[in-house]
């Protein structure tokens, strides 16, 4: 018969065994930051990228509060969909938009969106 030992303890369970640290799952650290993002993306509303800004200004467009109220509860949607770069129709422009980013990357007023084909999206919203 052998002794019975005290001291031992079974590896992964109780007491964490010394000199080895504890690891956090690498998924947890990922979702915290994705979420703490999100959030602090949401305070700061929706941005226009350089070129975006371009356009709209080469075309003499600006929103109104109601106007960017409404695009960031457009985004608020695509975002809540799980979808990214989705294509936005308001009011005669087609705006091309990074949910997860909350940045417009580039507008179209209709006239210069005449050809009707719009790559790299995965969503459309009428708003």
């Amino acid at each position: 018969m052998s002794p019975v030992r005290l001291n031992n303890t079974i590896p992964g369970v109780g007491v964490p065994q010394t000199g080895q640290p504890q690891r956090k799952p690498v998924g947890a650290s990922k979702d915290f930051a994705g979420a703490l993002q999100a959030q602090l993306a949401r305070q700061g509303g929706v941005k226009l990228s350089a070129h975006a800004a371009k356009r709209l200004a080469e075309r003499n467009v600006q929103f109104s509060e109601n106007e960017q109220a409404r695009l960031e509860a457009a985004v608020d949607r695509i975002e809540s969909k799980g979808a990214d770069k989705s294509l936005v129709l308001m009011d005669g422009l087609a705006l091309v938009v990074s949910a997860r980013n909350r940045v417009v990357i580039t507008a179209l007023d209709s006239a210069s969106a005449k050809d009707g084909v719009f790559t790299n999206i995965d969503s459309a919203v009428i708003i």
